[in-house]
């Protein structure tokens, strides 16, 4: 049902069910799947699409344009997948021609209240930002990563599967995967195994990824040297396989370590 006092431009494109509450404002060229449910006061500017059985809450503002200098008015995208919850006063904005051109949030991820999702960011699943995080423009965090409240991450970072952000720690290099990191310069402390057995790890393989952490971050070898280790460890872990490919990946803020 949409509300009397919305205002839906008529171009936008929502499913039959779609629920937008009072004075809430779709733009033209949003397209809103089936099941979702828009609170009071939301604004959501397309281009945009927003998949289904979303939650959005009261002055969340989706899909305006980024908060870049570089923006010269192009036609860059917001994609919203599915069953995700976006609290209060939640920020995310559309991308720019310097990167791919679009802004991404995949499926059921828990957005808290006055988070900040900037230009080209790329946000994966089933992830968790605590209350005020905030991510800089061209962010890739990957699935399952949690971030604490007022954690700040530093344009181009990479924050790899299952790691966690402490805290308002600043994040200013690449978190690899399962790595916890705080502090005001973020620093490693140890691998995030509450939030494995969580996600059903096995105790064995949380222990072989905490051997894996103490080759890259405690054997004082290099850190190629220390990929090639962890690499013949996949053999009979492999989830340990993520953890190389990320690592063997060319970084441009480096990594955490």
């Amino acid at each position: 049902m949409i509300d009397a006092h919305a205002v839906v431009d008529p171009s936008a494109r929502l499913a039959p069910d779609v629920a937008v509450g009072p004075f809430s404002v779709i733009g033209p060229d949003v397209e809103i799947a089936a099941g979702t449910w828009i609170g009071p006061h939301v604004v959501i500017q397309g281009p945009t699409s927003i998949g289904r059985d979303n939650r959005i809450y009261q002055f969340a503002s989706l899909g305006e344009m980024p908060q870049d200098k570089k923006y010269g008015g192009e036609p860059t995208r917001l994609e919203i997948g599915d069953r995700n919850t976006i609290r209060e006063f939640v920020t995310i904005n559309r991308g720019t021609v310097q990167d791919a051109g679009v802004t991404q949030l995949g499926h059921d991820n828990w957005i808290m209240a006055y988070v900040h999702i900037a230009h080209d960011c790329v946000v994966g699943s089933r992830t968790i930002f605590a209350n005020g995080a905030s991510l800089a423009g061209h962010v890739h965090v990957e699935d399952d990563v949690a971030l604490g409240g007022f954690a700040l991450v530093y344009q181009f970072t990479r924050l790899g599967a299952h790691s966690f952000c402490g805290f308002a720690c600043g994040v200013h290099r690449d978190v690899p995967p399962y790595v916890t990191v705080a502090g005001y310069r973020a620093e490693p402390y140890g691998i995030n195994a509450e939030g494995l057995r969580r996600r059903g790890f096995a105790d064995e393989e949380i222990q072989a990824i905490r051997r894996a952490y103490k080759i890259i971050y405690r054997a004082n070898l290099r850190l190629e040297e220390a990929v090639e280790k962890v690499r013949e460890m996949t053999v009979d872990y492999p989830r340990l396989q993520i953890l190389a490919d990320f690592l063997a990946t060319p970084s441009r803020n480096g990594i955490v370590r």
